[in-house]
């Protein structure tokens, strides 16, 4: 098995659901007491959450890539950034490490071709919804990708940072985002990225008449693929 080196404490509500996916998912496909060959940097999140709010993406991309260089040093055949936000500075990772970084992209795309689904709505944090870094990505593997209008991205940003992160789960807030989501498929929309892994505590496929890729679950399952050999 190999062994997979996890950023994450951003926050840590969506980093210990990566963790129970991911080790529930190397039980069942190997049986018996197996679990997950893991190295694990958590951060404070509200370290991070100052850097994005200040704009500080070059100081959140050397405390990452520094981070995972010393997973790596430490044995990680691979790096997974528990978070779609911090994506934005995923060149900065790669760019540090002699080891894939598994990006949380790219399984998205994977789900959404397999679900023949071509036009999705990005739901996450505002930076993830307004800047190119997710979208572009998405894009150049053929989606079509379509965001809030803006009292969407700021209601669900809001909720992302003022509940989810914290812990909190408002029924209030799943209808409201829900309403956003409909709104998105009036404009076409087929499927729903939950492109911030907390969003995956609030809303599920169950909630929708459209397709749901979950960013956090998507991701995980990837790492175990990469770390079966699969």
């Amino acid at each position: 098995m190999r062994t997979v080196g996890l950023l994450g404490g951003m926050s840590w509500e969506s980093s210990v659901l990566y963790e129970r996916i991911i080790n529930e998912e190397v039980r069942a496909r190997l049986g018996g007491v197996h679990s997950a060959d893991l190295l694990v940097r958590s951060y404070d999140f509200a370290v991070i959450e100052a850097l994005q709010a200040s704009g500080d993406w070059d100081e959140a991309g050397d405390l990452l890539a520094r981070d995972a260089a010393a997973l790596v040093r430490a044995g990680a055949d691979a790096v997974v950034l528990c978070t779609n936000t911090m994506h934005r500075v995923a060149d900065a990772i790669e760019a540090a490490v002699d080891a894939p970084l598994l990006h949380i992209a790219d399984p998205v795309v994977t789900a959404a071709c397999a679900a023949g689904v071509g036009t999705v709505a990005l739901l996450g944090t505002r930076f993830t919804m307004e800047q190119p870094f997710m979208r572009e990505r998405l894009e150049a593997a053929g989606l079509r990708v379509l965001v809030p209008d803006e009292p969407g991205r700021r209601l669900v940003h809001r909720v992302i940072y003022d509940e989810l992160v914290r812990g909190v789960v408002r029924r209030e807030s799943k209808h409201a985002v829900l309403e956003v989501v409909a709104a998105l498929a009036g404009r076409g929309v087929t499927g729903v990225v939950a492109g911030c892994t907390e969003i995956e505590l609030l809303i599920g496929a169950d909630d929708l008449e459209i397709a749901f890729f979950p960013t956090t679950r998507l991701h995980a399952l990837a790492a175990v693929d990469f770390a079966l050999g699969e």
